[in-house]
């Protein structure tokens, strides 16, 4: 083999990891100790830059998802006049156009991120989603083609890429995070969805009052006709479009992204790769540029003697088919599935919900006040619930644990909507909102944050991506039965002056599922505090304490066996 020179550079701000490792020739024991560095590595601005980047992508990913109940109410002003409403039929394909695009997205590319790589995969989901962002706020209709149609292509398209966010921006956090606070981070990247959402309330509040002179002059949704419905026409395209911003500026710094070094080691089995990879990453450059005539001979040394299995499909099918895996993919996935049912039932439907319970109508003698209600509801439920809720996630979660938050959020979340489906007629609007802030609260503070969080940690690297995807994407086709058959449900048998009579049930429905998701959230483990190595179990050696543990015990969510502590 070459021999392998040192490299100049390192400080106490940027360590040389490299000249760390040089004396090592066992490249499984330079995996294994690149590797510990980055999971005791002290927080600092690298793993700032690292939830930023990810965040923004998600807060891009929130605001195009959860403004199309104000999208819909407005496309109904605009392309029914008369009426002021679409039809239930076009307003429940919009919302399920984005979560069909999804869960193609988070298969796609959950098995891409795999296959060719985190870095290759990275920043083309955003320019999927900036591309049909853009396309939608221009789209008109014609002659022969409706604008729903238009509207519903486009969403499709936009949900692949933002179901490609899902699996590649927690795996790249996940393994880049140190280990004492890889919670915080990834929770912290999801967090930028409720920010999401209330930069879609604050865009819809401004251009209410930007365009308050024509809306006044219609006193019914229904009479929005000539200059108000042109004003309408203006504002949805302003509120899709701006959805855009912030992923273009998030845009370059995906695309420069160094590649995880975990996935260097472990699938590329890239040893020096892998640890310039890592310097590369604490000093904030795109890549490590490692010495290419020792890079050849270690990764051929790598690839015949490193213990990490080599990723197939043959494999995947085997490590699967063994029950405490197969176990542990069906809790992250049907414990997401559960709460999207719900989630996105209510979320996706807060305008119709603050209608329905009279917040957004009562008392309204415009066009502008029903709009401009509808706008600050939406910013009540946010900050009252939603914002505080994902905040107080990334604050405990790495202290109370992900598997106690999950349990606590569904149970909770099961006795609001018993108690709002069942004393549905005796509540009052007021006391309706209260609930639906709750839940939102108990939603993000709750299994919404750790049912991202968990699949990015507990499976095996070489199909980390895939398990997150195909996880993720059962929770979106959960959103898509509870937007498709149960949601609907709330207007079987209404009349005008009870258009959802089935609200109530429709919530007792969704109670149900949450008492499900309690028991799917038996089957994933606690991952607080522990090394990636050590949770999936696919590595002989992880680093832990003051020792490594060496393969002898069961880890969860593997197939390999950890827990015999050697002295390091």
């Amino acid at each position: 083999m070459a021999a392998t020179s040192k490299t100049s550079g390192g400080n106490n701000a940027y360590h040389n990891f490299h000249n760390d490792f040089l004396h090592i020739k066992d490249v499984n024991e330079r995996r294994r100790l690149a590797l510990a560095e980055v999971d005791r590595a002290p927080f600092g601005w690298y793993h700032v830059r690292a939830v930023v980047v990810g965040g923004i992508g998600f807060f891009t990913d929130s605001y195009d998802i959860f403004s199309v109940s104000l999208l819909t109410l407005m496309l109904g002003i605009v392309y029914y006049p008369g009426v002021g409403k679409m039809p239930t039929t076009s307003d429940t394909a919009i919302k399920l156009a984005t979560s069909a695009g999804t869960v193609v997205g988070q298969l796609l590319f959950g098995t891409l991120a795999d296959v060719v790589g985190r870095k290759q995969m990275y920043g083309l989901e955003l320019i999927i989603i900036i591309f049909a962002t853009v396309a939608q706020a221009l789209t008109s209709s014609s002659p022969s083609i409706d604008i729903i149609g238009i509207i519903i292509f486009w969403r499709v398209i936009m949900g692949v890429g933002i179901g490609g966010d899902y699996p590649l921006s927690s795996i790249i956090t996940s393994e880049f995070a140190t280990t004492k606070w890889r919670g915080a981070m990834m929770g912290a990247v999801f967090a930028m969805q409720g920010l999401g959402q209330l930069a879609a309330a604050l865009v819809m509040l401004f251009i209410t009052l930007g365009f308050k002179s024509s809306l006044e002059t219609a006193p019914t949704l229904a009479t929005c006709t000539g200059g108000c419905a042109v004003s309408v026409d203006k504002m949805w395209r302003i509120l899709i479009g701006f959805g855009a911003v912030p992923g273009c500026a998030a845009l370059y710094y995906r695309l420069t992204i160094p590649e995880t070094p975990r996935y260097t080691f472990d699938v590329a089995k890239d040893v020096e790769k892998g640890q310039e990879d890592v310097k590369a990453y604490i000093k904030g450059e795109p890549e490590g540029h490692p010495d290419e005539i020792s890079r050849i001979a270690t990764q051929q040394q790598a690839q015949e003697k490193m213990t990490v299995p080599k990723a197939s499909w043959g494999d995947f099918f085997r490590h699967y088919s063994k029950r405490k895996n197969a176990l542990l993919l069906a809790g992250t996935a049907l414990s997401w599935c559960f709460l999207d049912i719900a989630y996105y039932g209510v979320s996706l439907n807060n305008a119709i919900i603050l209608e329905v319970i009279g917040y957004s109508t009562k008392g309204a003698t415009s066009t502008y006040e029903i709009l401009y209600n509808t706008a600050v509801g939406n910013m009540i439920i946010i900050l009252a619930g939603a914002v505080p809720g994902y905040w107080v996630t990334v604050f405990t979660v790495d202290t109370v644990g992900r598997k106690p938050i999950q349990f606590m959020g569904f149970g909770i979340l099961t006795v609001l909507f018993v108690v709002m489906g069942f004393a549905y007629s005796k509540l009052s609007p007021t006391g309706l909102l209260a609930i639906f802030v709750l839940a939102q609260f108990f939603f993000n503070f709750g299994p919404n944050a750790t049912t991202f969080i968990v699949p990015g940690e507990c499976f095996p690297t070489r199909y980390r991506s895939t398990s997150h995807g195909i996880s993720a994407a059962m929770g979106k086709v959960g959103s898509i039965i509870g937007q498709g058959a149960i949601a609907p449900l709330r207007t079987r048998g209404g009349t005008p002056a009870n258009p959802s009579p089935w609200m109530n049930h429709v919530l007792q429905i969704y109670a149900l599922f949450m008492l499900l998701g309690i028991g799917t959230t038996c089957w994933i483990p606690e991952t607080k505090r522990k090394t990636l190595e050590e949770l999936s179990g696919d590595d002989d050696y992880a680093a832990g304490g003051g020792g490594v543990l060496e393969a002898s015990g069961a880890a969860s969510g593997g197939d390999e066996e950890s827990g015999k502590k050697v002295a390091a």
